[in-house]
């Protein structure tokens, strides 16, 4: 098995309107989508979601793994939480790229960057 990728809401975001850099947007092309069940809500919490970015994100959705809270999860949160200043969201989806072995996708490194065991990539910057 590849290396796996968790992708965060922000890049989601950017990859749909256009944000991202030739580079990055080929890389999020070749991976396989998987996303936090907490990345789902904030992609669809939005209150200002015009009908062509909801129909856009639901067709993302469609082919994406979405990982659920788990016993393993809600400890690595835990401890994520307990060791950070990090909010709950951010908490669970660092939480869920360890657990999984996985790399995350984020351009909102500097939230991220000191918590030890979590690779992350920002597709803005290849």
């Amino acid at each position: 098995m590849g290396k796996r990728y968790l992708i965060d809401s922000n890049v989601i975001i950017d990859f749909c309107n256009g944000k991202l850099s030739h580079k990055g947007r080929q890389f999020l092309e070749a991976v396989e989508p998987e996303i936090s069940i907490v990345t789902q809500i904030e992609l669809f919490a939005t209150q200002n979601i015009s009908k062509e970015e909801h129909d856009l994100l639901e067709r993302f959705i469609a082919i994406t793994l979405i990982h659920p809270v788990t016993a393993d999860l809600v400890k690595t949160t835990v401890n994520i939480r307990q060791r950070h200043k990090l909010k709950l969201p951010d908490a669970i989806i660092a939480a869920t790229a360890i657990v999984l072995n996985g790399i995350l996708l984020s351009h909102n490194t500097s939230d991220f960057k000191n918590i030890p065991g979590l690779q992350i990539v920002d597709p803005h910057k290849l």
